[in-house]
């Protein structure tokens, strides 16, 4: 395993990267007990975030009826960084680490856009899967090529946030 220590880039290098989601101003039906933003909606803004990158290479509604395949998450891992507070606005950018035939590990960074610092990450590893036998499947041709494309597009000079616990395991 290797160290947790991680060196966070700055709210002006994480936007540098394509806004998968946002700017969204915090309603106060998020608020906790806190009186900050609750947990759960960092996590569902990062997986709709997520989301997004999966269509865009190609995993929608479509891909699974016809081909029978999807992704699985297999692992994931939240950091909280910085607090956000109800009417704040946030964005979300989704960053490719790595992939194997069939693994694909990504990085949803929440920004808070009004304090301009990195909020949380959502490390996510998912399992690419034949949904009728549930069993790990490999990445098509045409997949495997658009995870790639985003992956050499993602490719910035600061190295993502990740946790050390987790990835792809070859």
């Amino acid at each position: 395993m290797t160290s947790s220590t991680t060196t966070l880039p700055d709210y002006e290098q994480v936007v540098r990267l394509p806004r998968e989601l946002g700017p969204i101003t915090v309603p106060e039906s998020f608020r906790d007990e806190n009186d900050h933003m609750n947990i759960r909606h960092y996590f569902d803004l990062c997986v709709e975030a997520g989301g997004q990158v999966f269509e865009r290479i190609g995993i929608t509604d479509e891909y699974r009826a016809s081909r029978g395949t999807g992704f699985f998450t297999a692992e994931h891992h939240i950091r909280y960084y910085a607090e956000t507070r109800i009417g704040e606005e946030v964005s979300v950018y989704v960053r490719g680490v790595d992939r194997s035939d069939k693994v694909v590990h990504v990085v949803a960074m929440l920004v808070n856009d009004t304090t301009r610092r990195l909020s949380c990450t959502l490390e996510i590893t998912a399992i690419h899967v034949d949904l009728r036998t549930r069993a790990a499947t490999s990445f098509a041709a045409d997949i495997a090529a658009a995870i790639d494309r985003e992956l050499a597009a993602d490719a910035a000079d600061w190295p993502v946030p990740v946790c050390g616990a987790m990835g792809i395991r070859r």
